[in-house]
């Protein structure tokens, strides 16, 4: 890599609002919150609204569309148009 044009690329904790879950990772992220992790260190920390331990995809809440519904519900509401 070319010196001098890349961002600081060091340690940081991205926190979970929802769950509260932390993780250390490396990022260009900067944040003037700061955590103390296990290891001892301080590092700047990042709160996120989502992550892979709150998002229902990934947690098995998703909720499945019932798409038959919503079109049967259409044409109750609006009719069916004949066809051409």
């Amino acid at each position: 890599m070319k010196p001098g044009i890349h961002p600081d690329y060091h340690p940081v904790v991205f926190k979970d609002a929802a769950t509260g879950t932390a993780f250390l990772t490396r990022s260009t992220a900067t944040s003037d919150k700061t955590i103390e992790w296990t290891d001892g260190n301080t590092y700047p920390l990042l709160l996120v609204d989502v992550t892979a331990d709150s998002h229902p995809f990934w947690t098995g809440a998703q909720r499945v569309m019932d798409t038959a519904g919503r079109v049967e519900k259409f044409h109750r509401r609006y009719g069916r148009r004949g066809d051409r």
